[in-house]
């Protein structure tokens, strides 16, 4: 069995954001100077580059798992944590880039195009950066976000000027060779190439690549041989060049059954919309092997046939290089015509329009959904999924910073607005997300925190207490002065002393 190296599912994971340190500058007289803890480092994103060096998808294929480089831990004495280095992977020019349900992200055409494929995790600020007039010496820091993850279908179509179509065993990755510095796997037996080859071949002043089509045969279009996997590089070429075999030693082939069978297939198979049918495009005829006497002897008896049917026909030999330089010239005169009708019917590139925000969008919404247990609220947005993401919900101190940050883009309203009451449920982020019993916040308190550092008064129960435990609480002292009372009036009636004494 054949493994096919042209298209390939990766998995991608970029690197975490470090997180941001706690730490509190100490001098000699000044047992809490300030803040000095550090800032973590961001994550490595993961970019796919157009690299020309590169001409397969072979390594994807070997690791298709790859993951970018975390961020550094801030620190102590201001110092922030190291950035993750950026990934990059290189693919062949003409990598189509798809999403896991198939659409199109960017197709890489052109060298040195970079296309970001998971960006890293933001890094947590440190105490310091969370420091103001009122926190001094803040007892948290913000934690680094995860990296981007995901799947990404990897499609290589090989971007060529030419495209050699024909039998295996033909002599197309011959005449690569031949008229470029490409050096192809060449055997003398069926599907010896299972990638396509390429080669820049200059003819006069005219500079092509040329790609050969591997593994055409009868019934490829339907996914018979190894034609199918390949006959997606076709569908960028300008031009079909039909390599033919004039020296097979098969029984019932002949360059024009050979010819007829290639034209059915390439017939059958469907260019995507707005490209030229592949039969439509320029087509010139190579009549291979007349070194060998008997194939240039068969060369001549077909090449009136073929002219007649309208097309130009050279007679080639790989071996002893007779007819490639007058081939050279005819392909580049066939592609320097693509060229000057591609660039007169370029499209013109649409104008880039910058809209502003709005300026009531505070960048996220609720979403009420409803649920055997009652309706609950979902929060989606970047701001409160990233900010939920930082919060270490083990510090009191961190989680009234993160209730401070969400009332501050007014999450409060918008709850209202969506009907939400004291005691909803609220769920920020999709999912499983983060769950909250949400008590409507009556003021931002950030300011005035008394307690020690690393708690928040308004996340402490035992600082909280309800209307009932109130109402209790001096119910109990009441009862307690009524009973003071009658004992006084007890022992006054003993005798045990009066008003008197």
């Amino acid at each position: 069995m054949v493994t096919f190296v042209d298209q390939v599912q990766v998995h991608l994971q970029a690197g975490r954001g470090g997180n941001g340190c706690v730490s509190v500058r100490r001098e000699k007289f000044k047992p809490l100077a300030g803040p000095d803890g550090g800032a973590g480092g961001d994550g490595g994103d993961i970019v796919i580059l157009a690299d020309p060096q590169v001409t397969t998808l072979l390594e994807f294929h070997r690791r298709p798992h790859r993951m970018a480089e975390n961020g550094g831990f801030g620190a102590g004495g201001y110092r922030a944590g190291t950035t993750g280095e950026e990934m990059v992977l290189s693919v062949p020019v003409g990598t189509v880039v798809k999403d896991a349900a198939g659409e199109t992200l960017v197709d890489l055409n052109e060298p040195g195009l970079r296309f970001v494929a998971a960006r890293g995790g933001i890094g947590g600020l440190g105490n310091n950066a969370l420091a103001s007039a009122k926190r001094i010496a803040p007892g948290f820091a913000l934690l680094g976000t995860e990296g981007e993850a995901g799947s990404l279908t990897l499609e290589l179509k090989t971007i060529a000027d030419v495209a050699l179509v024909g039998y295996p065993s033909a002599g197309k990755s011959s005449l690569i060779a031949a008229m470029s510095a490409a050096k192809p796997k060449i055997a003398d037996y069926p599907f010896t190439t299972l990638h396509p080859n390429l080669g820049v071949v200059q003819a006069g002043d005219s500079r092509f690549t040329v790609a050969d089509v591997p593994g055409l045969i009868e019934g490829a279009s339907e996914g018979r041989g190894l034609g199918l996997d390949f006959l997606r590089h076709v569908e960028r070429c300008s031009a079909l060049l039909h390599v033919l075999d004039c020296a097979t030693l098969e029984p019932g082939r002949d360059p024009i059954s050979d010819l007829d069978v290639i034209l059915r297939e390439l017939e059958a198979y469907p260019v995507p919309e707005g490209q030229i049918p592949l039969l439509e495009r320029p087509q010139l005829i190579a009549l291979n092997k007349i070194d060998v006497p008997e194939g240039r002897e068969l060369a001549e008896f077909v090449r009136g046939d073929l002219e007649a049917r309208g097309y130009r026909v050279f007679l080639i030999s790989t071996v002893s290089h007779e007819g490639l330089r007058e081939l050279g010239f005819a392909l580049g005169a066939l592609v320097e015509e693509a060229r000057a009708k591609a660039l007169a019917e370029a499209p013109e590139q649409p104008r880039i329009v910058l809209t502003p925000k709005a300026k009531d969008d505070n960048g996220f919404r609720v979403v009420p959904e409803g649920g055997t247990y009652g309706t609950i609220y979902r929060i989606l947005g970047p701001k409160p999924e990233r900010w939920v993401a930082q919060t270490d919900f083990q510090n009191d101190e961190a989680v009234g910073y993160l209730a401070d940050r969400l009332q501050k883009i007014r999450i409060d309203d918008a709850l209202v607005k969506a009907g939400a009451v004291a005691g909803s449920t609220v769920v920020i982020g999709p999912g499983a997300g983060v769950v909250f019993d949400w008590e409507p916040t009556v003021t931002s308190a950030a300011e005035v925190q008394m307690g020690a550092r690393g708690t928040d008064l308004r996340v402490d129960p035992n600082q909280r207490r309800t209307n009932k435990e109130r109402r209790t609480e001096y119910h109990e002292m009441m009862d307690g002065k009524a009973e003071a009372r009658a004992e006084l009036e007890r022992e006054r009636e003993a005798g045990l002393w009066s008003e008197d004494s």
